[in-house]
Parts: structure tokens; sequence; C-alpha cells
């Protein structure tokens, strides 16, 4: 199928995300597949439009697999900083979990900040701790995502109509 016919689809680095009901519930109400890519644990759908793929062990197959698989206008929902600059350099639309865009404008500063604090952390000066996930990261999320859908409907039919 062309890029230019094909619906956007939702592609997702399940390990770990904490929205995947969310994610759901948005893509119906758009009409998008879904696809739940990880190393394991993904509890079946009885959705056809919900497909999840279980990719193997080694580090990054799910990056690997989502960057394989994502074309132009399709969404992306990770908290990997690197699989997301591959998207976005690929024409995704990207969002994390905690409701904020990565796009070409900011991937390079959130980048630069996921590499310092790497280091940061290898060196021992801060501590690598997560902030609890509430109910206000889903509320942005659901406002993020509702969005990034929209957009990626209406450039699917921009290209359509080209």
């Amino acid at each position: 199928m062309e890029t230019s016919d094909r619906t956007p689809e939702i592609l997702v680095d399940a390990d770990a995300c904490p929205v995947k009901a969310e994610i759901v519930t948005v893509a119906e109400r758009h009409d998008l597949r879904v696809t739940f890519v990880a190393n394991g644990g993904l509890r079946p759908s009885r959705d056809p439009k919900v497909r999840n793929v279980i990719v193997g062990a080694a580090f990054d197959a799910a990056d690997d697999w989502i960057a394989d698989a994502v074309r132009p206008g399709d969404v992306v929902i990770t908290n990997d900083v690197p699989l997301a600059a591959r998207c976005v350099e690929l024409g995704a639309l990207v969002v994390n979990p905690q409701g904020r865009l990565l796009d070409p404008e900011n991937i390079g500063a959130a980048l630069a900040a996921r590499n310092l604090n790497q280091s940061l952390r290898e060196a021992g000066t801060i501590k690598g701790y997560n902030a609890a996930y509430g109910a206000a990261d889903r509320s942005r999320f659901l406002q993020a995502l509702e969005r990034t859908a929209r957009k990626a409907r209406n450039m699917a039919a921009d290209r359509s109509r080209t």
C-alpha cells in the first residue's frame, strides 16, 4: 500500500507503557490500528485493530522493530528518546506517556538532555529515579494523543488529495 493511501497507525513501545488502555480508547475514536511491540507480557486483545508483536529479548529489539515498521505520519508512543529520535527522523509523530510531543524542533534537546542525565547517572552524580506516574500525567497524555491522532488523520487526508 502506498504511504499516501494508508491510514496512520499507532505503534507503541509497550514494555512498561503505563497508558495502553488510553491508547486503545483514542485509537477506536479515530479508527486507527494499534500495534503494541514488546519483549513479552502483552495481553491479547479481541479488537481486530489491535495487534501485539512479541520480539526477541535482544537489546533494543522492540525499538528496532518499531523503527523498521514506522511510516511518515504514523504515531509512536515511547519514553525511549533515542527511539523517538529515529522515528521523528522518519516522519512519525511521537508522544511520550507524559504527553510531551517530540518533534524535529525539540528532539535534539531531548536527546542531549537524556545523554547528559545518563552520563551523570553513570558517574554517580545523580540517581536514576523516575517520578511516579499520576492522574495529571495520564490527562496530559490523553490530550496530547487526541491532538496527535487528529493531526495524523488530517495529514493522511491531505496526502490522499495530492
